[in-house]
This record gives C-alpha cells, sequence and structure tokens, in this order.
C-alpha cells in the first residue's frame, strides 16, 4: 500500500528511477574508468595511482555527458553552468579516488583494482550522487 497523495506519491517514483538512472551511468562511467586505468597499469607500465587519475578524467568525461542527457534530462540548461559546477565536483571525486588509492593500495598493500573498487564505491555514494542531484543538474532559476 503506498501513502501520501498521488503528487507526492508521482515525486517519489520520479526522484527514485533517477537514482536508478544516476547508477547505471555510474556504472558505464566505471566500466570506462576502470578500462583505462587498467590497460594504463598493464600494457602502459604507468603507476597505479596516474593511471587512475587518467582513468578518472576519462570516465568524468563519460559521465558527464551521460547524466547531463539520461539522468537529469538537463540538456534545456546552459552547458557551460553544469560544466563548472561538474568540474568542481569531479576534481574533488579525483582527489578522493586518489587518496584512497594511494591509501588502500600504497599505505595498507591491497591490490590497486581492489583498492579502486572500495574507494569508488564510497566516494560515489557519498560525493557523487548527492553533489551531482543538488548542486551539478540540480534545476536553478536564473537570477
Amino acid at each position: 500500500m503506498t501513502y501520501g497523495p498521488p503528487a507526492a506519491r508521482a515525486g517519489r517514483s520520479s526522484v527514485a528511477w533517477q537514482w536508478v538512472r544516476h547508477h547505471l551511468t555510474s556504472v558505464l562511467s566505471t566500466v570506462v574508468d576502470y578500462a583505462v586505468m587498467v590497460g594504463c597499469v598493464e600494457l602502459l607500465h604507468i603507476r597505479p595511482v596516474p593511471a587512475t587519475v587518467l582513468g578518472a578524467l576519462v570516465g568524468a568525461t563519460t559521465n558527464f555527458t551521460v547524466n547531463r542527457t539520461f539522468t537529469y534530462h538537463a540538456t534545456k540548461t546552459a552547458v557551460a553552468g553544469h560544466l563548472w559546477r561538474y568540474a568542481l565536483v569531479s576534481a574533488t571525486s579525483l582527489a578522493l579516488n586518489a587518496a584512497g588509492e594511494a591509501l588502500f593500495n600504497g599505505v595498507l598493500g591491497l591490490h590497486y583494482l581492489l583498492a579502486r573498487i572500495i574507494t569508488s564505491v564510497v566516494v560515489s555514494n557519498a560525493w557523487n550522487y548527492p553533489m551531482q542531484r543538488f548542486f551539478v543538474f540540480s534545476r536553478r532559476t536564473s537570477s
């Protein structure tokens, strides 16, 4: 049984689907990110931390593009406003991911891929989703 007026239920449903779309986009972006990172480490023999940075940059580009169109349907808003906010959030995400890789791989000695998985799950849920939803792609009124 669902409670509340129909508009409230529809709003909750919309938010739930947005959350699902965000996480599907995150999975796609993560696949791109990890493929670049692993390719850099295994094929180009780049150390894990710089490879994490390169992977995160390519993943962030994928994430921005897909979230703007598919997740948040924000294509009617000027891209410049989204881009600077996304860059700020993404730069922090990049730092958090690199720091996590340095901690889990460099300090604690976990395999670089396991270190990255642990780090990315934490960063995605604690930082990326809330910041993208409420800061980057939120509907803003022009002043």
